[in-house]
């Protein structure tokens, strides 16, 4: 996807609008940004990955944060959410689910 695609926005949101949010498995997010171009609510954006963050990673989780300049996908606007899904289906790596919110 580039940023002149145009997405139209989905038609109806899922049924678990507000009891799900986005979940990004930073083991296979690449920061390829489909999420950011798909997402019709601002939910995610490409950010530079922390120590902390970096350090729970996988071997080759790692490595493909390094080749892929140490920037990946996080879903900062989760609450935005409406459970569309089209984040989940426009992922090349799938790693993006939808998962139940916690409750505080």
């Amino acid at each position: 996807m580039t940023p002149d695609d145009h997405v139209p926005l989905p038609a109806s949101c899922g049924p678990d609008s507000g009891r799900v949010i986005p979940v990004v498995d930073r083991n296979r997010c690449e920061g390829k940004a489909d999420c950011v171009t798909v997402c019709p609510y601002d939910v995610f954006e490409i950010q530079s990955v922390s120590r902390e963050v970096r350090s729970d990673l996988s071997l080759l989780g790692r490595v493909k944060l390094a080749v892929h300049g140490g920037k990946q996908a996080f879903a900062s606007g989760a609450d935005d959410c409406h459970a569309c899904g089209v984040c989940v289906e426009a992922c090349p790596e799938n790693a993006i689910s939808l998962a139940p919110r916690r409750s505080n």
